[in-house]
């Protein structure tokens, strides 16, 4: 038995040498494989075109001390999925009075980051007048991050925009942290509308850790679902916002939270604007651990006639109701200027219902005496 074996194995062995030998092939790598294996560097001022025309052929794009030419936008909305983007050193624009966007980004899982020490230095200042978008010379916008999915922002520094600075729209399940947005300069050099972040038709953003010095909101919702913005400060600027809501295409937001954030040194620390006379809904928003301090005009301040600025808009309206507000454990004891108010609540007949409203010490401030319809468990006196 066993000598047949042996036979068997070495006719075998003898047939496999007797024939040709084939050529070994070995496939062609996947072409996505090969763009996962390429990391492109780009600098100077030719690195804004390039990174732009080699975008989808990167797997790792890093921009190392791009200085985007005037009028320019530093294009990457055409990205492979699964890209990373790195900053690296200062990345500059020139001067160009248009529109914007300065820098524009779009994908699917992008990764998006900062390198330690690099920034991001549009020089605002050359734009500053003042009127920010509503008037003097026009300002760009800096940053669309919009349409990005399953992608991250981390350890971006931000250094003076000349109006808004991020603008998030038509993203899902984006986290942003580390971000810093340091338009201080502009308190005293002519800033105007420099928003931090303006969220849009959105789902799923987290925003961790952000440090904002600005003129206007710290971060405004204007439509969307299941966002958080946490651990924040907020300095120099217009607080924590929701809205306005009413007069856009999307006018609904759901289910936001805001949590463990300081305020300081700005004009309002908590503010939802809801514009009279339109349609739409806020439900679901929560406010909770929120440290107040040198606030000069509203503690907090909840309005439905918002009509281009606090309280000129008339009644308010019950258009766009605000439903299952929670504020919570909001610290501002003193922190209200004596020309400011501690707490507005401007609602229109049964527009504002299902609210908590717990441990609340807003003062320092005047207590309004014309609010309206506040619901039972609320007050305008804290």
């Amino acid at each position: 038995m066993v000598s047949l074996t042996c036979t068997l194995l070495f006719a075998f062995a003898a047939s496999a040498l007797a024939s040709p030998a084939g050529p070994v092939i070995t496939p062609a790598p996947e072409p996505d494989l090969v763009k996962r294996a390429t990391s492109c560097t780009f600098s100077g001022a030719s690195g804004a075109a390039s990174a732009s025309k080699s975008q989808k052929s990167c797997a790792t794009i890093v921009l190392s001390s791009v200085a985007v030419p005037s009028g320019v936008t530093l294009d990457l909305s055409d990205l492979e999925d699964d890209t990373t983007v790195i900053f690296e050193g200062e990345t500059t624009w020139g001067y160009s009075e248009w529109a914007g966007p300065l820098l524009q980004i779009k994908g699917n899982k992008i990764t998006i980051e900062g390198a330690s020490g690099a920034y991001l230095n549009p020089d605002g200042a050359r734009w500053w007048d003042g009127e920010g978008s509503n008037g003097g010379v026009t300002k760009p916008k800096f940053f669309y991050a919009h349409d990005l999915i399953s992608s991250s922002i981390t350890n971006l520094h931000i250094q003076n925009t000349p109006v808004q600075a991020v603008s998030v729209n038509g993203c899902t399940d984006l986290t942003i942290t580390s971000m810093t947005i340091d338009n201080s300069a502009g308190d005293t050099g002519g800033g105007h509308n420099t928003d931090g972040f303006d969220i849009g038709s959105s789902t799923g953003v987290t925003i961790t850790g952000a440090n904002v010095y600005n003129q206007d909101d710290c971060v405004a919702i204007n439509s969307g679902t299941d966002i958080t913005f946490s651990g924040g400060v907020c300095s120099g600027g217009h607080g924590l916002s929701i809205g306005s809501v009413g007069g856009r295409d999307d006018n609904t937001v759901s289910t936001v939270t805001f949590n463990d954030n300081e305020v300081k040194n700005s004009v309002n620390g908590i503010r939802i604007k809801a514009t009279e006379g339109d349609t739409g809904s806020i439900t679901g928003v929560t406010y909770s651990q929120i440290t107040l301090s040198a606030i000069s005009g509203y503690g907090i301040l909840i309005e439905q006639n918002y009509d281009g600025g606090d309280l000129d808009g008339g009644t308010p309206s019950s258009g766009i109701p605000i439903t299952k507000l929670t504020i919570d454990n909001i610290q501002g004891v003193g922190a209200v200027s004596s020309s400011g108010y501690n707490v507005v609540i401007a609602c229109g007949s049964g527009a504002c219902s299902s609210w908590t409203w717990t441990d609340v010490d807003v003062t320092g401030g005047k207590t309004y005496g014309s609010c309206t319809n506040v619901p039972s468990v609320a007050s305008c006196s804290d």
